[in-house]
Formats: structure tokens, C-alpha cells, sequence
């Protein structure tokens, strides 16, 4: 079998040695076995983890403004009120806006009870027309609720207003994060000092996390005035609330358009009938679909490393870990995984091309390879700098005295 040719310079990684006595086997089943006792404690405490989750990914979004705010000179204080002040911004804006909408929903809705009796009607009369005996017709309607149906409009807001139900504890934990994010920078370079591998799998946690953040709210704020501007035109009423709804739904991965099509849908049944809601159905597949399901999965892939299929199992997984705030933090909690089973080291990196996007070729894995390499030097060097000659002649002399104290006890 041919061997391809690599870049003169390039060591290939070698390959990782099994401890002695340990067949890979069993390896594999105390692994797979303390995987399942972590997913189960996570699920069990998925009400605390899920808001600290959160707040993690809100903190790492906004992080480069207060970073940016340190190198230009800023007070660490003012960096910390910055970041805050977004976060909370962020936050508070999103709740406001879907409280505001569940309300105007909520005095909406009643005005619909005549004409989903109307529409009950109207279904009978066309199933008599086609021979269908009364008491099938009977049969059919009453296992139809459209009191239950037009509710569920409200249960779907509801629910993502749910997702923030513990608030206090969010804005307490974001707080206490948003202080310790000033410092992250100096805390990344003396881990990068000591274990430069740990620091270049957090740093392409983070980027990667950003990258995510930013290609979804791009994407999702396109969909969102699309969809609110062809809903308007169809005449159908809160056109605002459901590109809102479209908007956060687009951080669900592969079937979040689904989910924000159902409300707008029987708005349309109960508006204009059936006709109007099959034109809403139309409308939404062929904008959400071209856009959610085509164009962006190629950008969120591209961003993060990740494939199609890697990104639905993500979101039916911490769907079911964390819940409705799984859903929505399915592509970060993944990315968290990875950098802690695989990016923190440089022997399972390989593994990535599992798992990513687009199949790699042999010399793009060396390249890779090559880069993480060099970005673990830079991450590395930088820490260096920073220490004065005094700390720097400290820590060598820290770390001769201790490898001269091995060579004595293994003496």
C-alpha cells in the first residue's frame, strides 16, 4: 500500500501504547461504563449544570470586548462591567421580548375560539359530502381538540421561557463568571506555560464556540426578517413574535426550523383556513430549508469541525440530558466534549477526522497536526515572555532541582 508523501520536517505522531497487563478491551468497556455514570449524573443535575452551561456560553461570547478593553489600557474593573453589561443586555433582551410576545399571544388566542368551531364544522360538512357516514364523522372530530391545539402555541413559547425559569441563579452564576473572565487571559498563559496542550485545546474550544455563536445569530437573524417580512405580506398577525421565534429556534440544529414553524402554521389554519396555512408550510420549507438545512450546515460545520450527522446526534443527546436548554446548547456542550476527550490531546486528535465535516486527506492531517503544533509553541513562548528574568532563572532552578531530587530517588 502506498504511503503518501508529507512535508519533509512533519514527525507523524506515534502511535499511543496500551499500559501493560491492560487488554484494549477492557480499556474500551471502564471507559464506555464511566461515560454512562457521568451522562447519568449530568441528567440528574441537569437543572444546575444547564444555567451554568449557559451562562459559560453567554461569558465566552462576549469575552473578546473586555479583552480588547485590557489591551488598550482599560481598568480591570471596566472590563468586567463591560462584559457584564453585555451579557445581561443579551439576556434580559431575550426574556423581555418573549414575555412581551407570550402576552400579546395570550390576548390573541381567545379571539380564535369561533373560528376553530366554525372550522370543525366546515370539516364535517366536506366529510359528509364524501359519503362518510355521521357517526364516523362523529368519531373523527371528537378526538379533535382545538382548544388543546390553539394551547399549544402557547406551551411552545412558554417552554422557551421556561428555559430561563431559574433566573436568579443564572444572573448570580454570569455574575461571579463574568468576574473571573477578566483573568482568564493570565490564567490560560500560565496553564500555557507549564501544559501548553491543555491551553491550545481550551483556546479552539473558545474559537470554535465563538465561531458557532457568530454563523448562527448571522444566519438566524436572516431567517428571522425573512420569514417575519413573508408573513406580513401573507397577512398573518404577530409577523414580529414568530421571526423572533424563527431567530432562537436557528440555534437548534437540523430540525429547529420545524419547531418554529408549527406555531405560525395553525395561526394561519385559524386565520385564513387551510389554504393560508398550507402557503405558510411552503413558504417556511423553502426559505428555512434552503437556508437552515442546505446553506448554513455547511457554515456551522466548517466552523466547528463538526458533521451533519455528529450535529443531530448532539442535539437528540443533550436534548434529552439537559432538556429544552440542550437543545438550544447542543453544538457548544459537543465542542466541550471534544476538547476535553480529544483536542487536550495530541494522541486522540486523530479521531477528529471521524467526526468532521469533510474527510481529510492523509497530508491535511499532517498539516493539522503541524499547526496545532505550532500554535501549542506560540501559546507556549508567549507565557514565557511574560515572566521577568528573576521568576524565569526561579522556575528553572525550581525545575533542575527537581528533576536532580528524581535522579536521586531513582538512584
Amino acid at each position: 500500500m502506498a504511503v503518501p508523501e508529507v512535508n519533509q520536517g512533519v514527525q507523524v505522531p506515534t502511535r499511543p501504547q496500551t499500559p501493560e497487563g491492560w487488554p484494549r478491551g477492557l480499556i474500551v468497556l471502564l471507559a464506555l461504563a464511566g461515560g454512562v455514570v457521568a451522562i447519568a449524573g449530568v441528567h440528574a443535575f441537569s437543572g444546575i449544570l444547564g444555567p451554568v452551561f449557559l451562562a459559560l456560553m453567554l461569558v465566552v461570547a462576549v469575552q473578546p470586548l473586555g479583552n480588547r478593553l485590557r489591551r488598550k489600557g482599560a481598568p480591570m474593573w471596566v472590563a468586567v462591567l463591560a462584559t457584564l453589561a453585555s451579557v445581561y443586555f443579551v439576556l434580559f433582551g431575550l426574556i423581555g421580548a418573549l414575555a412581551v410576545s407570550v402576552a400579546q399571544l395570550a390576548t390573541l388566542l381567545p379571539q380564535y375560539a369561533d373560528k376553530a368551531d366554525q372550522l370543525v364544522a366546515d370539516v364535517q360538512t366536506r366529510l359528509g359530502q364524501l359519503d362518510i357516514g355521521s357517526d364516523q364523522v362523529e368519531t373523527v372530530l371528537s378526538n379533535i381538540d382545538f382548544g388543546k391545539l390553539v394551547g399549544l402555541l402557547d406551551d411552545v413559547l412558554l417552554g422557551l421561557l421556561g428555559v430561563f425559569s431559574n433566573l436568579f441563579f443564572l444572573v448570580a452564576v454570569l455574575l461571579f463568571m463574568a468576574i473571573d473572565a477578566a483573568s482568564f487571559g493570565d490564567r490560560m498563559r500560565a496553564v500555557a506555560f507549564s501544559r501548553p496542550d491543555i491551553a491550545y485545546a481550551f483556546s479552539a474550544f473558545a474559537s470554535g464556540t465563538r465561531s458557532y455563536l457568530i454563523v448562527s445569530t448571522v444566519f438566524g437573524l436572516i431567517v428571522a426578517v425573512i420569514d417575519a417580512g413573508a408573513l406580513w405580506a401573507m397577512g398573518i398577525p404577530l409577523p414580529l413574535l414568530w421571526g423572533l421565534l424563527s431567530f432562537i429556534t436557528n440555534y437548534i440544529p437540523n430540525i429547529g426550523f420545524v419547531i418554529g414553524l408549527i406555531p405560525p402554521a395553525l395561526i394561519a389554519l385559524l386565520e385564513g383556513g387551510p389554504v393560508m396555512m398550507l402557503w405558510v408550510i411552503v413558504v417556511y420549507s423553502v426559505i428555512n430549508v434552503t437556508i437552515q438545512s442546505v446553506i448554513q450546515p455547511k457554515f456551522v460545520g466548517d466552523a466547528v469541525g463538526l458533521s451533519v450527522t455528529v450535529t443531530f446526534l448532539a442535539l437528540v443527546f443533550w436534548g434529552w440530558v439537559l432538556g429544552p436548554l440542550g437543545a438550544l446548547l447542543a453544538i457548544p456542550a459537543t465542542l466541550l466534549v471534544k476538547t476535553l476527550l480529544l483536542d487536550i490531546d495530541p494522541t486522540t486528535r486523530w479521531a477528529n477526522a471521524l467526526i468532521s465535516g469533510s474527510a481529510p486527506t492523509p497530508e491535511e492531517m499532517v498539516v493539522a497536526e503541524q499547526e496545532a503544533e505550532v500554535r501549542t509553541r506560540e501559546l507556549q513562548s508567549a507565557a514565557e515572555e511574560d515572566l521577568t528574568d528573576g521568576e524565569r532563572g526561579e522556575v528553572v532552578g525550581t525545575v533542575v532541582g527537581d528533576d536532580v531530587d528524581g535522579e536521586v530517588e531513582r538512584a
